[in-house]
């Protein structure tokens, strides 16, 4: 029964996290694949405008997180333990999974953007554009998984799960990463 209380408890913080920018950027590009398989300059370009704007946003809320996590760590007198200093360490990672995408991938792409005006879109451009994407896309599917990990890891800080809780949550995890990448989630979770 332990294990079940606590995968509910894992369950209910996890739904507040999906409303995070990995998930919604894998949907918002999962949708825009359905809409036509060829670039749409307006579509397209509205959707990097809101894909390139999310990012302030996350380093903003990451940067939240870390000082609030130090701030707990300090005021409550925990004692660092593996962890915390794991959940640390994602967060670095998240925030260095970010920067890549801000700061090499986005600008990438807008200076792509800024040759087109009007449809259609260049196939030359459309072609170096795509690959951007992907990279982009896959980054997102591993932001979302850490973010999960990160979570779990969260609601351990106090009393851990059994490892076959967090060895199922993980795997849960690592599918529904897989299948926001893949598939535009139409059902929710599925």
């Amino acid at each position: 029964m332990e294990s079940v209380d606590a995968f509910v408890r894992f369950l209910h913080i996890l739904t507040v996290v999906f409303m995070a920018a990995p998930l919604y950027s894998l949907i918002i590009v999962n949708e825009r694949a359905l809409f036509s398989p060829q670039m749409v300059y307006q579509v397209d370009r509205y959707m990097e405008t809101m894909v390139g704007k999310n990012a302030l946003r996350c380093y903003i809320f990451q940067l939240t997180a870390l000082l609030t996590g130090l701030w707990l760590v300090w005021k409550l007198g925990w004692h660092w333990n593996a962890i915390l200093v794991l959940k640390l360490l994602l967060l670095f990672v998240l925030m260095a999974l970010l920067s890549v995408v801000h700061l090499r991938i986005q600008p990438k792409i807008e200076k792509l953007f800024s040759q087109v005006t009007c449809d259609p879109v260049p196939q030359e451009i459309a072609a170096q554009i795509k690959p951007l994407r992907l990279f982009r896309k896959r980054l997102a599917a591993t932001c979302l998984f850490l973010m999960i990990a990160t979570v779990l890891l969260g609601l351990q800080v106090f009393s851990p799960f059994p490892l076959l809780a967090n060895l199922l949550i993980l795997a849960l995890a690592g599918l529904f990463s897989t299948r926001a990448f893949t598939k535009p989630l139409r059902l929710g979770w599925w």
